[in-house]
């Protein structure tokens, strides 16, 4: 049997509102699926505005430079994540600070972000990772202290929840994926989300996002012509990924529950090896519900978790491990970060591994990948 890493899954909607948006003509940015998608992610969750943009990378180069990010200021970031959040910085020209993470849940650690808070800092960087939420009270509380931003990196966890409010919608801003690998897709596509009534923040993302215009305006009917106002890009989505989105977005909560059995499943086939400290795997606090979007085992040495990569893979199981921290990549020590300084996220980045997950996977397929792991963990 041969099981994949992931899988996309379809909804049997997508070509339906693909051809909708070919028929009325519009397939660049900003048109009716676009608005859709917007209005269906700002009730389902709650939020006070929604920026439709062709990637998270580039929500979150958009919300740094809101903030307006200077050369000299500084954000805190995990260092086990993607690197668009350390280019988002880098970009203005400013500092990366990156902080630990926490052992359970591998989220950032809000203690160690105190630790890390200069006169220079201007934001913090939550990242919540496989889909379970940071510890976003002390964060909140940290950054009201400290008169600091919010940008939640919530890629992983679009419709996932802590303490009853969606990730995303905590913080000043949050940035959501539909990259090809998440749970809800249109192949490339982002969003950022504004959980604020400022007027200045709201003004500086829609110039930023029309390429430094006032478009918005004019689509609107605000003004009678657009022209080039700050700085900006091209963030927008063409309106057929749109259309794509739509049809995963009203299918999200059968999408999750989905993800949900898959999951439970492993959790419970694991657990004996959780208690006898062979691994461990996805911690999920009370106060958090996950969309499921990741499911690792984390082994207690990075040569076992090689070895058990690759005796899965002969047995056609196309399991994976995740980031190499940032600050000891070679653009991290290039900056000069040094391995050794993030013990707790070095271990992640060494000893993580990620099982298939997918929404369609079958009883038959999450019992072949379970099987042929209790075999290697019989061993080891």
């Amino acid at each position: 049997m041969k099981i994949p890493f992931n899988k996309i899954h379809l909804t049997n909607k997508e070509l339906e509102y693909i051809n909708d948006a070919l028929t009325r003509g519009q397939i660049s940015g900003d048109g009716h699926y676009t608005r859709l998608v917007e209005n269906h992610i700002k009730e389902s969750f709650n939020t006070k505005r929604v920026f439709m943009t062709t990637s998270a990378t580039h929500a979150l180069e958009m919300a740094v430079m809101m903030i307006d990010i200077k050369p000299g200021d500084e954000i805190i970031m995990p260092s086990y994540t993607f690197p668009s959040c350390a280019n988002a910085v880098l970009l203005r020209g400013a500092k990366i600070v990156f902080s630990e993470i926490k052992e359970d849940t591998l989220n950032i650690d809000p203690d160690d972000v105190k630790r890390k808070i200069t006169f220079k800092t201007r934001a913090i960087m939550p990242v919540h990772y496989a889909g379970i939420s940071c510890e976003m009270d002390k964060l909140l509380d940290i950054a009201a202290y400290h008169n600091l931003y919010v940008i939640e990196d919530a890629a992983h966890a679009v419709n996932a929840l802590y303490k009853g409010k969606y990730l995303g919608t905590l913080g000043h801003m949050g940035c959501y994926s539909f990259h090809g690998t998440k749970n809800y897709i249109c192949g490339e596509g982002g969003a950022l989300l504004l959980n604020t009534d400022a007027s200045d923040l709201y003004n500086h993302a829609s110039i930023i996002r029309q390429k430094g215009t006032n478009r918005e305006q004019f689509l609107t009917g605000k003004i009678d012509k657009y022209s080039w106002v700050g700085l900006g890009s091209s963030y927008t989505p063409s309106d057929m990924l749109m259309a794509f989105l739509y049809a995963q977005l009203i299918c999200m909560n059968d999408i999750k529950n989905k993800r949900k059995i898959i999951h439970d499943y492993y959790t419970v086939r694991l657990s004996k090896y959780v208690e006898k400290k062979i691994i461990r795997t996805n911690t999920i606090p009370q106060d958090c519900e996950s969309n499921y979007h990741i499911f690792y085992v984390l082994f207690n040495d990075e040569n076992i978790r090689s070895f058990a990569e690759k005796q899965l893979k002969k047995k056609g199981i196309q399991a994976s491990n995740h980031f190499v921290p940032l600050h000891s990549s070679p653009m991290g020590l290039s900056l000069g970060y040094k391995t050794g300084q993030l013990p707790i996220t070095e271990m992640a980045g060494k000893c993580l591994l990620r099982l298939p997950i997918y929404t369609d996977m079958t009883l038959n397929e999450r019992e072949y990948v379970i099987d042929n792991l209790e075999e290697i963990l019989k061993v080891i």
